[in-house]
């Protein structure tokens, strides 16, 4: 399965996770039933499905651990906005980026941003994609402190 299907679906998993307050277990194996069964999100599981769950399951456990310590930095870059007035897709877009920049070694930042990028122009409005790139390409300037200022928040 490609990163960018696995992000996807960690994103719907980390908007069920806080719309319908349940497990990420739960959220991963509904969103992978559904690609499993090739249904209108024209996705499949290629390879090993443990393997596919447990990327999944890392990634949306990791991000929904430091949510709101990465909620305290965002604030800094949302210029005018809170983090609780973001759509929950925005919302939890920027926090699978910010997680994946500051936490995952795999991932460069740049990759988070621009793969955030297109998330948000499939998942969100219209101007999404602008505001996505406008608060990630500032952190992503600022990584090292934003890195610092989350250190002591380890996943």
């Amino acid at each position: 399965m490609k990163r960018r299907v696995i992000r996807e679906i960690a994103v719907q998993s980390l908007y069920q996770m806080e719309m319908n307050d349940v497990q990420s277990g739960e959220a991963v194996a509904m969103l992978l039933s559904e690609a499993a069964e090739e249904n209108e999100t024209e996705r499949s599981i290629d390879g090993d499905e443990d393997s596919v769950r447990d990327t999944l399951l890392q990634l949306v456990n990791g991000c929904w651990k430091v949510k709101d310590s990465v909620d305290g930095v965002l604030t800094d870059y949302l210029k005018g906005w809170q983090v609780s007035r973001l759509s929950r897709v925005d919302r939890q877009i920027l926090r699978l980026a910010v997680y994946e920049m500051v936490y995952r070694d795999d991932v460069p930042g740049k990759v988070a941003v621009n793969e955030a990028i297109e998330l948000s122009k499939h998942f969100g409005t219209e101007e999404s994609g602008k505001f996505v790139n406008g608060v990630l390409g500032k952190m992503l300037q600022d990584l090292e402190q934003v890195t610092a200022r989350l250190e002591g928040f380890a996943e």
